[in-house]
């Protein structure tokens, strides 16, 4: 499928690997050109050189900590004007609720709540002048049902949650949607550090703790980032428009909910 947005321009964060990455390459693969962030410049320069390589768009890299103010200037201000905006940021480590501080929920507020909001309202009034935007804010399962262990990112994430389903109903005359991407488990880092938790809290190996988890997803498997990708790509695409503030789970089934 032609997704109609072959020369947009589109900024996505945390793109060097896993999830963000992902979407950068659907994105390319639609002729999108690309600013993509991260924190580690090495990793960052290697994915965009395969990016431009694969897919011929050009690829701007900007290194840099998108969570604080420094590095959001420094990613717009290289971005410019953008026609697509992918919000995604590493989750807070799991835990339990008594052992967090005041402190461990501001950090995990500013990455996973603030960052994407100020991000938005940076973006936004552009792509309302121009009568065509469309962000995706990369959340996670646990929006529609908390993971106990993962409370700090439950609680930031869900406050974006709330943030995006009144302001995409405020942006989506002028032509911008705005609507969140919840995975479950995928094949990432971030799936591996959480299965070397499970394996050190139950004694037993991280191989053996992957494989109880994905006993429990109804796909019997994790997802991969390029098809994780494959439906930002979509939202982000000409057939979206009619798609606003929505949540689309992309969990394998692992979320047990009718709606």
């Amino acid at each position: 499928m032609d997704l109609g947005i072959r020369g947009r321009r589109a900024l996505v964060t945390a793109a060097s690997k896993g999830l963000g990455r992902g979407c950068a390459e659907a994105l390319a693969a639609s002729g999108v050109d690309l600013v993509i962030n991260a924190r580690g410049a090495d990793a960052l320069a290697a994915t965009a050189a395969e990016i431009r390589a694969a897919h011929g768009v050009d690829v701007t890299e900007v290194a840099a900590d998108i969570t604080s103010e420094a590095g959001r200037a420094a990613v717009l201000d290289a971005a410019g004007a953008v026609d697509i905006l992918v919000t995604n940021a590493g989750g807070p480590p799991p835990g339990h609720w008594s052992e967090w501080a005041r402190e461990d929920f501001i950090r995990a507020l500013d990455a996973n709540m603030l960052t994407p909001i100020a991000l938005m309202q940076a973006v936004l009034p552009g792509m309302m002048a121009r009568r065509w935007g469309r962000i995706v804010n990369i959340t996670s399962q646990a929006v529609k049902a908390p993971i106990a262990s993962l409370g700090l990112s439950n609680a930031a994430r869900t406050g974006l949650t709330g943030f995006v389903a009144g302001t995409a109903r405020q942006v989506a005359p002028d032509g911008v949607t705005i609507n969140n991407l919840l995975p479950g488990i995928h094949d990432t880092e971030r799936a591996a550090s959480l299965d070397g938790a499970a394996a050190r809290a139950e004694g037993i190996s991280p191989d053996e703790a992957r494989a109880r988890r994905a006993a429990t997803i109804p796909a019997r498997r994790y997802g991969t980032a390029a098809e994780f990708g494959a439906a930002c790509a979509f939202l982000c695409s000409a057939h979206a428009g009619f798609i606003v503030g929505q949540n689309l789970l992309l969990d394998g089934g692992a979320t047990n909910t009718t709606l």
